[in-house]
């Protein structure tokens, strides 16, 4: 056997400097990042050789610094201990704007500004000028496009659901997915009334709301939510919570779903029978559950799927597409999740890829396990939608054996 203890402290001196440092970086992202998604956008197009009249500059510029200050500012009463609806509206406003400005700056601030210099299209201040108009005018088509994506009610996307272990008796059997509602400082209970009529008629057997319902308390977002009590469904209603619930008194929500008739999966299981088969449709809180410091929150899969017959297929909703390592490791053979909202204003998904292992759609995990992670039916903060549309999603089970009884 080999003495290691020698080389041990030197690994570990060798890596906390790094975990130091990374610590360090990660502390002043806060700080750093609103000054980059405002600074840049303001160089690009004020400051990179367009020689505006001094008045437009200062304005122009005044206005930046102006967002800088209030975004954070807002942001920090909206979603803070005062939980003010206006703040926060404005906020989250400024930060999809900001976000968006930003990107586009960079995007068109490099390529367009590189194609007009090969093509020889005018000179310097000529170019600076065409970028500047070009990124104001992308921008607010997107912004403008991509609140009206995120303020419509969602389509509805279909998708065939193919799993090995399911039998016949629930061939055809109907899943419909809602989540990521975030009812928030926007009133949409118009929105949410609406979205209920959809999920209607689409004659499920069963509806799945796998988490994040709203930002805010059950108390506050009542009127937001109520509509769900009007969905329909031939079998059941389930729910799981998802991490915004842990900023928002979960306990409230679980027992405002129950309420409204939806059966809060926490950490455990029900049979759906139909034709002779049975399938086991669990569900646990979400990861976050644990560090939230409410008594029994937390997820645990096992008491999810403690007294199931492990010979019957599992339909498991989890919030987060990472829960997928343990569903596979669980043998779990379908699970739904959310949480993504596909990125939400591109290309933020690229960030979400770091810490999700999926984005949206159905992918497979493991030998049995598939994945199936829905882009929300809502939006969260900015109120806007680019790229990544939000959904109502209609999973259509579909069994290798044909079937052979009617429901």
């Amino acid at each position: 056997m080999t003495d290691t203890s020698d080389t041990r402290p030197a690994e570990g001196e060798a890596q906390a400097p790094r975990r130091s440092l990374l610590r360090r970086v990660t502390r002043y992202i806060p700080l750093i990042a609103p000054v980059l998604l405002w600074a840049v956008p303001c160089w690009v197009l004020l400051h990179a050789g367009q020689h505006w009249p001094l008045p437009v500059s200062l304005a122009g510029t005044a206005l930046f610094a102006l967002g800088l200050v209030s975004m954070p500012l807002a942001m920090a009463r909206g979603h803070g201990r005062r939980q003010q609806d206006r703040a926060a509206i404005v906020g989250d406003t400024l930060l999809g704007a900001s976000w968006v400005l930003f990107t586009w700056s960079v995007l068109l601030g490099v390529l367009l500004r590189l194609a007009l210099a090969l093509a020889g299209v005018g000179e310097g201040q000529d170019r600076a000028r065409i970028v500047a108009w070009a990124v104001l005018g992308v921008s607010a088509a997107l912004l403008a496009w991509g609140y009206a994506e995120a303020r419509r009610v969602p389509r509805v996307r279909r998708v065939d659901v193919r799993l090995p272990r399911l039998g016949g008796g629930l061939d055809g059997l109907r899943v419909v997915l809602v989540t990521d509602t975030h009812y928030g400082p926007l009133d949409r209970a118009r929105w949410s009334e609406r979205v209920c009529e959809t999920v209607n008629t689409l004659e499920a057997d069963l509806v799945c709301h796998t988490g994040d319902i709203a930002d805010g308390t059950a108390e506050r977002r009542r009127a937001q939510a109520v509509p769900l009590g009007t969905v329909r469904a031939t079998r059941a209603r389930v729910y799981v919570t998802g991490n915004h619930e842990y900023y928002s008194e979960a306990q409230g929500w679980v027992d405002l779903m129950d309420e409204l008739g939806w059966e809060p999966l926490r950490n455990r299981h029900l049979l759906l029978e139909r034709g002779g088969d049975t399938l086991v449709v669990a569900g646990v809180d979400d990861v976050t559950a644990e560090s939230s410091g409410l008594a029994g929150h937390r997820a645990h899969l096992a008491g999810a799927l403690h007294g199931a017959d492990p010979d019957l297929p599992v339909l498991l909703l989890a919030h987060q597409p990472k829960f997928v390592d343990r569903a596979a490791a669980g043998g779990v053979d379908l699970q739904l999740s959310g949480h993504t909202h596909g990125g939400q204003i591109w290309p933020f998904h690229h960030l979400v890829r770091l810490d999700q292992p999926a984005l949206a759609g159905l992918s497979r995990h493991g030998a049995r396990t598939l994945l199936y992670t829905s882009r929300g039916t809502g939006f969260w903060g900015p109120p806007f939608r680019v790229f990544a549309p939000s959904e109502i999603t209609l999973l259509v089970l579909r069994s290798p054996q044909p079937r052979t009884a009617a429901p």
